[in-house]
């Protein structure tokens, strides 16, 4: 089988109930936003991590898999079958990870270990993509709660990336605020 048909050619792309749209809609920028949010967590899997993340963010392509193919679907809504279980499962496994964390005293800077950079990658990533569902969500009605978990998993990759660097022995950067000039400059 090819995978290359050549009916995006010309700027238009199929989705899965047989309709054709611009490559550009608010649609397909949802689903691909969901499908790069997919690929950056395959990249954080590649690196060397506990057993309990590796599965935890196994399943989470999963459920971007089945609600990207909702994007992709206009009027279906087979996500909301699992998903409201899924935000129970992030809401858990961040609770389990901010008990294990130092308290969080000031923003941090993003970095540290590799993991811990690709957690926060990812979390920009999955903001992104929420912002992208809500735009959509502007236009065509979208299951509440597959906005609600996306801005669930954002928070869950931030605190992954501080789990990360914790793991590692690395300290969190706090963010300074430069020093203000008295003409506010």
């Amino acid at each position: 089988m090819r995978i290359y048909t050549g009916t995006g050619d010309d700027g238009e792309t199929g989705l899965f109930d047989g309709s054709r749209v611009p490559k550009e809609s608010a649609r397909v920028e949802a689903y691909g936003a969901l499908d790069e949010l997919n690929s950056l967590l395959g990249l954080l899997r590649a690196e060397p991590l506990a057993e309990e993340v590796d599965e935890g963010l196994r399943e989470i392509q999963r459920d971007l898999f089945e609600i990207g193919g909702d994007l992709a679907t206009p009027g279906s809504e087979t996500c909301l079958a699992f998903l409201p279980e899924r935000i129970r499962a992030l809401e858990a496994w961040m609770d389990r990870l901010t008990a294990s964390l130092p308290s969080l005293r000031s923003f941090v800077l993003p970095g540290g270990s590799r993991s811990a950079a690709l957690a926060q990658v990812a979390r920009t990533v999955c903001r992104r993509a929420e912002r992208r569902a809500w735009s959509l969500a502007r236009s065509s009605a979208l299951p509440k709660p597959l906005l609600v978990y996306l801005n669930r998993l954002s928070d869950l990759c931030f605190l992954l990336a501080r789990s990360e660097n914790h793991r590692a022995g690395i300290a969190e950067a706090p963010w300074e605020p430069r020093s203000r000039s008295k003409d506010g400059t």
